[in-house]
């Protein structure tokens, strides 16, 4: 009998209860556990099952869990016996930062100090054990006056912040004599806002302070997983200057931020890492299988071309589950993942980073196969300058890309809604890696690109749509490698 399929269940211990079709991901466990690292970072795309993971985790290790062996009694983990001892036997800090989508820094750091203490409340037994000392529970309870009545209560200390999930994991660790798991979700959703909203390096001081504590300097933590759609490590344009008289800009400062500089103990796993290659997404195999439960066998040639095409590691045919979880549900093929997401179709468009992407995508627009070599680094200044720019302007720019115009395709085009004022110009922007062979420089592939989109003419699909010429912008972007130069006209 096929199982109900949900949509947007992300809870484990729901989704095994109420018998929801479910595809076995628990051999991670597996694989995570014997692998012996410290503390792990896995960066998947948006809707690949990280946060069902995670609460997966959290139901095995967590020892609130523990005698709930019925949740895994069917699945691939408990055929070990090794794993059956081990199951529900660690005290757990479980906490995401999904939800923390503030527009300054002060509100982002009360929504941390908000989830931390979710963690600490939910330890709160604590606080009626004789493990902590009366300046201990002082702590505990200080940092719960606090989260809940921000408005009256002078700020809270950085410091005290910083040192708030070491001293939970000192406490749990002394209850229970057991070193600690702490799993983190969505650990960079703050990061994206920042970018986007402009207090960046204030925040990346905050986490990195924050991650330092409770990561490397916490002798009382066992593991440690996060989880995010970025190494939140950009190599990027710190700012994108605003339009000048003559329409140029430039990008005024470079850097290298990381809010890991200080992890040396950290394994980050992202899509080109051989490891965990099916635990996010599911295989061609999973996939076929799911489709003759739900009676839909004669849509798997149909569901291939539509939703297949991810590569993680080594392992090709990786489909995305919000997609085929929803062709399951509506027994209807159609564009799910991509109206999942604002920028998610232009991200994985723009992340490839090539001078030869648009030649790519007409390939695969033809049904053609490509093989193509990632830049992680351009990949992730691609990543964070969409953000910033594509995000911040959809309300008043119509964002298109890859579409031909004049004699070719342009990269990106920002038609302004409002065409009657020079407030929001036109904008055309062509990407170029540079090349060896032709240029010797940044400034030179710049011009290269600028003057492809006048020799192009890409300006043909702005004007003819009623933007003045007068009034459309150019922009190059250069990229070598941790290098970006950009220049207008």
């Amino acid at each position: 009998m096929a199982r109900t399929v949900s949509i947007g269940t992300q809870d484990f211990e729901k989704m095994i209860q109420r018998n929801c079709f479910y595809v076995d991901k628990t051999g991670f466990i597996k694989e995570w556990w014997e692998s012996e690292d410290e503390v792990t970072l896995i960066t998947r795309p948006r809707r690949f099952g990280k946060t069902l993971n995670m609460s997966m985790l959290n139901c095995f290790f967590s020892n609130k869990y523990a005698d709930r062996g019925e949740l895994f009694e069917k699945l691939e983990i408990w055929k070990d016996g090794k794993y059956r001892e081990i199951q529900g036997t660690y005290p757990v800090i479980f906490l995401s930062f999904a939800s923390i989508k503030s527009n300054n820094f002060t509100d982002t750091k009360n929504d941390i100090v908000a989830v931390i203490n979710g963690a600490f409340r939910s330890h709160s037994y604590l606080l009626d054990s004789d493990v902590l000392s009366d300046a201990e529970k002082e702590i505990f309870e200080s940092f719960d006056r606090y989260a809940n009545n921000i408005s009256v209560d002078k700020e809270i200390a950085n410091e005290t912040v910083y040192r708030a999930l070491n001293n939970l994991s000192l406490f749990l660790s002394r209850y229970y004599g057991k070193k600690v798991i702490i799993l983190l979700d969505e650990y960079d959703t703050p990061m994206q806002e920042a970018y986007v909203n402009g207090y960046w390096e204030e925040l990346v001081a905050f986490t990195r302070s924050l991650f330092n504590s409770t990561f490397k300097t916490n002798p009382y933590l066992e593991r440690a997983i996060m989880t995010g759609i970025t190494t939140a490590e950009y190599s990027a344009v710190r700012k994108f200057a605003k339009q000048t008289s003559n329409g140029s800009a430039k990008a005024e400062t470079m850097s290298k931020e990381s809010i890991f500089s200080d992890l040396n103990n950290l394994e980050v796993v992202t899509t080109l890492t051989p490891k965990y290659e099916t635990a996010f997404g599911f295989t061609e195999e999973e996939v076929f299988r799911a489709l003759d439960e739900q009676g839909l066998s004669d849509k798997k040639n149909d569901v291939k071309i539509w939703y297949d095409g991810f590569r993680f590691g080594s392992k090709n045919d990786i489909y995305n589950p919000w997609s085929i979880i929803n062709c399951l549900d509506k027994k209807k093929i159609a564009l799910y993942w991509a109206e999942s997401s604002s920028n998610g179709l232009i991200n994985s468009l723009v992340q490839k980073g090539s001078s030869n992407i648009k030649m790519m995508v007409e390939e695969l627009i033809n049904g053609s196969t490509i093989n193509v070599p990632i830049d992680e680094q351009s990949s992730l200044f691609f990543h964070g300058f969409v953000l910033g720019l594509m995000v911040d302007q959809s309300e008043n720019y119509i964002i298109t890309s890859n579409r031909e115009s004049g004699f070719g395709r342009y990269d990106i085009m920002l038609e302004p809604k409002d065409k009657q004022t020079q407030k929001y110009p036109g904008i055309v922007i062509e990407f170029k890696v540079i090349n060896p062979r032709k240029e010797n420089s940044l400034e030179e592939t710049v011009e290269a690109a600028l003057k492809q989109i006048e020799d192009r003419n890409y300006d043909t699909e702005l004007i003819n749509r009623g933007v003045n010429k007068e009034n459309i912008h150019h922009y190059g972007f250069a990229f070598k490698s941790k290098e970006v130069l950009i220049d207008g006209r």
